[in-house]
């Protein structure tokens, strides 16, 4: 009863907290930020200077005494302190500054991390201002937020390809039936792009360069019209600002060790399944969600290697924050029944 009357005066908040991107989700109000998942801060002191879109166009370009960096690695948190500001500074941003109670927090994790990650999580969100935390796995986020039926006895496969993880599932029932997740995913991608230009053109560009000719030019599948993009970076040999013509030929070489992994990870998901649920999968085949699925072609050459109906949900880069939403709409109405989708953790009195 307390917990529901502390709902109605408080912004309660679902965030996927991405490696690549932060997501924040509002009871009652949708999606209301959305920004990169990136810090700038002091070299010495340790003061954050800024968060989000302003500290990613820091990347690659800050003078010594400044270092912009991703908090999160993987999925998961990689300098606590830092972590923390990041979170305070996203809610204080979105939630109600009228309200005098802090807001109930549903964050989206990946599967399968330790019981200190999870902890760091809570621990985080709960330091930045958060009344009560709840954890919930992306795959279910994600499959929620992109409308699947997973309370039905019927196979429904998700397939997450974010920023630091991909993360393959098989659901049913509301429960993970095979989950399996892999650290190779968007960033991965963009580093495989940068080596390539490292070891065919001696040519040194950042990471932030190197995500604009994936998304400008890069595919897994041939293209009706192959694609050209000139690129800035400075040559190792000579330490001079150089210029080169790529082609999506190349940049699709490129990906391929990448992609060919996150390939593998969905047919381990896949030879996993029970022979019943698999069936299922034959009829109704997999919904691929996050950011990575955007990558051109990507869908149709799963489709190519599984010989399985390949979907992609209507707005991939928001299922996990959109799941997480939904779960907030619906969580007074759970009760006991919470137990069975999340953990949750409330700081002591």
């Amino acid at each position: 009863m307390f917990d529901y009357l502390f709902s109605l005066f408080s912004n309660d908040m679902g965030i996927d907290l991405g490696t690549a991107n932060t997501l924040v989700y509002v009871k009652n109000h949708g999606i209301v930020l959305r920004e990169p998942s990136v810090v700038a801060i002091d070299r010495e002191s340790r003061r954050v200077l800024s968060i989000g879109a302003e500290a990613k166009r820091m990347l690659g370009r800050t003078p010594a005494s400044i270092v912009a960096v991703r908090p999160l690695k993987n999925g998961v948190i990689a300098d606590f302190e830092v972590t923390q500001e990041m979170i305070k500074y996203f809610i204080r941003r979105v939630h109600n500054r009228r309200s005098l109670l802090h807001p109930r927090i549903v964050i989206g994790i990946p599967s399968g991390i330790t019981e200190v990650e999870r902890r760091a999580v809570q621990e985080s969100a709960l330091q930045a201002g958060a009344r009560e935390v709840f954890l919930i796995e992306q795959p279910m986020a994600s499959a929620i937020g992109a409308d699947l039926p997973i309370s039905e006895p019927r196979a429904n496969m998700i397939v997450d390809v974010g920023g630091g993880t991909t993360q393959a599932a098989v659901i049913s029932l509301g429960g993970l039936v095979v989950s399996r997740s892999i650290d190779i995913a968007g960033n991965e991608m963009d580093d495989a792009i940068l080596q390539h230009f490292r070891r065919k053109y001696n040519l040194l560009i950042g990471e932030t360069t190197a995500e604009d000719v994936k998304i400008q030019i890069g595919s897994v599948f041939p293209l009706k019209e192959e694609k050209t993009m000139e690129v800035k970076g400075r040559d190792q040999a000579t330490g001079l600002p150089k210029t080169v013509l790529i082609t999506s030929e190349e940049v699709r070489q490129a990906l391929m060790e990448p992609v060919q992994m996150i390939l593998d990870v969905i047919k381990s998901t896949l030879e996993e399944t029970p022979a019943e649920l698999a069936a299922d999968l034959v009829d109704r085949g997999m919904v691929l969600a996050g950011g990575g699925t955007l990558l051109r072609g990507l869908p149709d050459l799963i489709r190519q290697e599984t010989e399985l109906p390949v979907h992609r949900a209507a707005d991939p880069l928001s299922c996990v924050a959109i799941g997480t939403g939904k779960f907030l709409e619906v969580l007074d109405s759970l009760g006991t029944r919470k137990s069975d989708f999340i953990t949750s953790f409330r700081p002591a009195l």
